[in-house]
């Protein structure tokens, strides 16, 4: 199959295919000239599709990293024969780079200050990796080589001055998830009635934001109320968050289905 007729069996959308076209001339020029080669940062939904077009094109040593473990969003990095690939993605060398900001105890930042502060310094979203908001300090990733530039560049945040250091990966600190533990029957495993548990909704209500479209399983727009969810599926709806199945067992005595859901608060 040929680039384009691979790439419109996966794309939905014009976006898509640019996209897609993007990651398979980086990765494929990676594997030609057998050096390392990255994509930006992908969301899951892009992950999925990328690593559909690296497995139908049959471009071997592609690796997903997000510089933590978890991270939601990764690039796709085509690792030659001669490196390990976790000491490559892992060194100075790597695509990617870590960057902490320090700000005064007086300043008060969330997520969305950082992320727009640092946006408004010219860059797009995909250079940008997760962010990471503590006490005084913001840990976040950012390819490498648009690190020297931000660290010229961003200074403050808002009214916040903001004094930023480049650190290895192994520094980053990662905040704990804060997760509300559900554990419930349902009916059956139809993505509706989970969502129903997992958000304390109705299913009328669940059906609804389904069929908006305002629903993810497992990084994929879907608008399906009788979609099948299984053990380990990440739901997220527009609104209201993101859950986690984290076990399906067996069934009561009358017939209901026993689940465990995880709901990041």
């Amino acid at each position: 199959m040929d680039k384009q007729s691979l790439i419109a069996s996966i794309a939905q959308s014009p976006e898509d295919t640019l996209l897609l076209a993007k990651i398979y001339d980086k990765l494929s020029a990676g594997e030609r000239r057998n050096i390392p080669a990255a994509t930006a940062f992908l969301t899951g939904r892009e992950q999925i599709m990328a690593r559909q077009l690296t497995e139908r094109a049959g471009i071997p040593n592609v690796h997903a990293f997000g510089g933590v473990k978890g991270a939601e969003r990764q690039v796709l990095c085509y690792v030659p024969d001669y490196y390990e690939p976790e000491e490559f993605l892992c060194s100075e060398d790597g695509p990617i780079g870590a960057i902490r900001a320090k700000i005064s105890a007086y300043d008060h930042l969330e997520h969305r200050d950082f992320l727009g502060g640092i946006l408004a310094q010219g860059i797009r979203r995909e250079v940008l990796g997760d962010i990471f908001v503590g006490e005084e300090r913001c840990d976040f990733l950012v390819l490498r080589d648009m690190a020297p530039y931000l660290l010229g560049q961003l200074s403050s945040i808002g009214r916040a001055k903001v004094t930023l250091t480049e650190i290895p990966l192994s520094d980053i600190q990662v905040p704990e998830q804060k997760v509300k533990v559900i554990r419930d029957t349902v009916a059956s495993l139809r993505l509706d009635s989970v969502m129903a548990s997992g958000f304390s909704m109705g299913r009328s209500k669940a059906q609804t934001f389904i069929s908006a479209g305002k629903v993810q399983l497992d990084h994929l727009p879907v608008t399906k109320a009788d979609r099948e969810v299984s053990e380990g599926a990440v739901i997220s709806a527009r609104g209201l968050g993101k859950m986690k199945v984290t076990a399906v067992g067996g069934t009561t005595k009358k017939g209901r289905i026993s689940i465990t859901i995880e709901r990041y608060i």
